[in-house]
C-alpha cells in the first residue's frame, strides 16, 4: 500500500483495477449477460454464442438493469 492508501502498482499491478468500482460493475454486467447466454442456449436447445447473448442483453435488458443498480447504489449511500 503507498502512503495514501492506494494499493501499490509495483506488489500487485492489478489489485488498481481489481479494487475499482468501474471494474465491480464490469463484471456484475459481465454475470448478468452470461446468465442471460444460458437462458437463450437452453431456449434454443444449443450454444448461442456470447456475442448473440451480449446483443440481445444489451437491446432488451441493460437499460433496466443500470436502473436497478443506480438505484442499489443510491440506497447503499444513503443507508436505506
Amino acid at each position: 500500500m503507498s502512503k495514501a492508501g492506494t494499493p501499490s502498482l509495483t506488489a500487485d499491478p492489478n489489485a488498481v483495477f481489481r479494487n475499482s468500482a468501474l471494474y465491480r460493475e464490469f463484471l456484475l454486467e459481465r454475470e448478468e449477460i452470461l446468465r442471460h447466454k444460458w437462458y437463450l442456449s437452453e431456449q434454443a436447445g444449443l450454444d448461442v454464442g456470447f456475442e448473440k447473448a451480449l446483443l440481445d442483453w444489451i437491446v432488451k435488458h441493460r437499460a433496466a438493469w443500470r436502473c436497478q443498480r443506480e438505484n442499489a447504489l443510491a440506497k447503499e449511500k444513503t443507508g436505506g
